[in-house]
């Protein structure tokens, strides 16, 4: 009985093979990576709301009273620096009531700059849906350029400049069929990949060095010796807001009292 004949790979074909590897581990990180950036931006999202409803929403009341306190010290001995303190004590309360409350910030002019507006029209130019040509092309185009105009809209040109590079580089850009095709293909799913993951590494670095993130990790350590964080500050913040009031009562005896 003869025996059946292997055929050896070809070069390229072990290349295919290496890379279909090399995408599977990268995706595989990618997965645990994103998965890692998902679950602490949801816990630090819990702690931040803990923090508003327990020390923030405190902090809004005691910058309210510090604002009151400064109009009253503008009436009394008025100038342009207590009427100027005055004015930056009070905006600066109304800003603190806003992040507490959950309340957004007011609606400000968007105006795109000639970059953004260049690199817009590129991405149009480039992408817009009514060039695909099959219904696969136009769902991939369309999808694209809903990116887009989010990242327009919101005045992103480092995201419009990603968005216009992942359509172009991306592995459905490559037509053909054949061993090249899909090595250019795999290639650049990789090269994806990478981007991506190294955009996560980024982005976990910077949220773990966040304000909240730090205070996060205090109150952790102080649990470990049966303290409350958030309780101990928001005790803290009551008592200068009982301060805050006497003051405040204090000048309006004075203001009852000064002369016409």
């Amino acid at each position: 009985m003869s025996r059946p004949i292997i055929r050896r790979l070809k070069p390229e074909e072990e290349e295919v093979l290496r890379k279909r590897e090399e995408l599977a581990a990268i995706r595989a990180t990618l997965a645990e990576r994103e998965l890692e950036l998902v679950d602490l931006r949801s816990q630090l999202a819990a702690f931040e709301g803990r923090y508003l409803r327990q020390v923030g929403i405190l902090y809004a009341e005691l910058d309210e009273w510090k604002a009151r306190i400064s109009e009253l010290e503008a009436r009394l001995h008025p100038s342009a620096a207590s009427t100027a303190q005055a004015e930056e004590a009070r905006e600066h309360a109304r800003q603190t009531y806003e992040e507490a409350h959950g309340e957004a910030s007011e609606a400000k002019d968007f105006t795109a700059s000639p970059e953004l507006k260049r690199m817009y029209r590129e991405a149009a130019k480039r992408i817009h849906p009514d060039l695909a040509t099959d219904p696969g092309d136009r769902e991939r185009r369309t999808r694209f350029m809903a990116e887009a105009n989010r990242a327009y809209e919101a005045g992103d040109a480092e995201s419009l400049k990603r968005i216009l590079d992942e359509y172009e580089g991306g592995a459905e850009a490559v037509k053909g069929e054949g061993i090249g095709a899909e090595l250019i293909r795999i290639i650049r799913q990789i090269s994806l990949a990478k981007t991506r993951l190294s955009t996560i590494e980024q982005e976990l670095a910077a949220l773990r060095k966040s304000e909240i993130a730090l205070l996060r990790r205090q109150a952790e350590e102080m649990q470990q010796e049966d303290r409350d964080l958030l309780a101990e500050l928001a005790t803290a913040v009551r008592e200068q807001i009982e301060l805050a009031k006497k003051k405040h009562e204090s000048l309006l005896e004075q203001e009852r009292h000064k002369p016409a």
